[in-house]
């Protein structure tokens, strides 16, 4: 070997990436997956609510926004945990959440009873069962050079599993069997919970790549809580990145996730349709997120934020002129799919690259909770609009407004012409 040199130089010798790594891509794949599917089934079974239980739109939109506002409370807690804990025992606690609550949504008969369930007991889950500790998670363990890719490949399970379980899900949502299929999503969960629990690396290995992983770094092993909040506070990185994270979180988990397929059941076309139209988005957004992971290994990230938000807007304005044409909901589907979940690996690159590894838990944490506090007001927003409207017009055009002011602030991330973002030191 010459003095030039170094193992360190192959990403494949780098501390910290082997079998375990990879064990945390897979877990958190197989966990976001049905997790994700889950919060869906919210916005599959909400037409069939409304017609074999009596169960408003409203209502269960309410539903859907205050799961969201305790996740929002959960993400800063929880991407600490992930900081200092590793995944392991968060994934397993917060799976098992989710099997209950799943549970307890089959036995509901009110939608107060369905509120406790889903949007506390699941809620609670849900923030758990986060894309954020799972990108904490990988960000520990996977060396910086395939880190884009391997977090991208990670949280698309997020809309992998959608690819999966919708279109079953959906042949379960009858007015007489949709209790049968949240009996199904909680039993995966629990079984997802037991592999994450057998799996995941412990706390103790966690620690030690966390240790490899800053072998050389300038940056400390430890730093108060209250200097971690208050760097992020005053970081205009950090805002830019919440704030368009907000913005996210109305027009994908808000609008999208909680009201496309109420929209299509609308428009008139069937479940199964449906469904189907929300798996092809799925399976393209599954496409879109490992793509976007591996671009932003090697392209400017506040550039391929805003393209991503460009295209949101796009596909939002096409969602307004379906009406009855089956086609055009497919090709919203395939557009939409290619920027849904496509902004957390770019956004997770920055946290890392810009504010710190050692505050990346907390920060995406942060984060998230904007993203759901978003998502609560758009799945809020969708249902009012509906009930004092008749449709959804209002919710797609506003929502692709929102996304044109996030093309705006995540320019203002961009590097300058032929500089690499991802050169730039973290902040101390």
């Amino acid at each position: 070997m010459s003095a030039t040199q170094h193992p360190a130089a192959d990403p494949s010798s780098t501390p910290g990436f082997g079998l375990a790594a990879w064990t945390v891509v897979l877990i958190g794949f197989l966990s976001l997956g049905l997790a994700f599917s889950t919060r869906a089934a919210l916005g599959l079974a909400m037409p069939v609510w409304e017609q074999a239980e009596g169960w408003s739109r409203a209502s269960v939109s309410d539903v859907a926004a205050l799961a969201l506002v305790v996740m929002a409370l959960l993400a800063p807690t929880a991407g600490m945990l992930a900081d200092s804990h590793g995944p392991r025992r968060l994934l397993t606690a917060g799976l098992v959440m989710v099997a209950a609550a799943c549970g307890l949504v089959a036995i509901a008969d009110s939608t107060m009873m369905l509120m406790l369930a889903f949007s506390v007991v699941g809620g609670i889950g849900f923030g758990a069962v986060a894309t954020h500790v799972v990108a904490t998670a990988v960000a520990l363990m996977v060396p910086a050079e395939r880190r884009g890719l391997a977090t991208g490949i990670a949280t698309a399970g997020a809309t992998a599993g959608q690819l999966a379980l919708v279109p079953v899900l959906s042949m379960w949502m009858t007015p007489d069997d949709w209790r049968t299929g949240f009996m199904g999503l909680g039993l995966a969960a629990l079984a997802a919970a037991l592999a994450a629990l057998v799996l995941l690396p412990r706390a103790r290995a966690m620690a030690a790549s966390r240790a490899a992983s800053r072998n050389g770094s300038a940056q400390p092993a430890a730093e108060p809580l209250g200097r971690r909040l208050a760097v992020l506070a005053t970081s205009p990185v950090f805002h830019a990145l919440f704030w368009s994270f907000v913005i996210c979180g109305v027009t994908t988990a808000g609008a999208i996730e909680t009201h496309l397929m109420p929209y299509a059941a609308l428009c008139g076309f069937p479940a199964l349709p449906s469904a189907t139209a929300y798996g092809v988005l799925c399976a393209i957004n599954l496409i879109g997120m490992i793509g976007a992971g591996h671009l932003g290994d090697r392209i400017d990230r506040g550039r391929l934020l805003a393209v991503i938000y460009a295209g949101r807007a796009v596909a939002l304005v096409l969602l307004v002129f379906v009406g009855d044409t089956y086609a055009l909901l497919l090709i919203f589907a395939v557009l939409f799919g290619l920027f849904d979940y496509s902004t957390v690996a770019p956004t997770a690159g920055l946290v890392a690259d810009r504010l710190g590894l050692h505050r990346m838990g907390l920060a995406m944490g942060l984060l998230s909770a904007g993203h759901a506090l978003g998502a609560a007001l758009g799945a809020w927003a969708g249902g009012r609009i509906f009930a004092l409207t008749g449709d959804y017009l209002g919710l797609w055009y506003g929502g692709a407004a929102l996304s044109g002011v996030a093309v705006l602030i995540v320019l203002t991330l961009a590097a300058p012409r032929g500089r690499d973002m991802a050169s730039r030191p973290a902040m101390a």
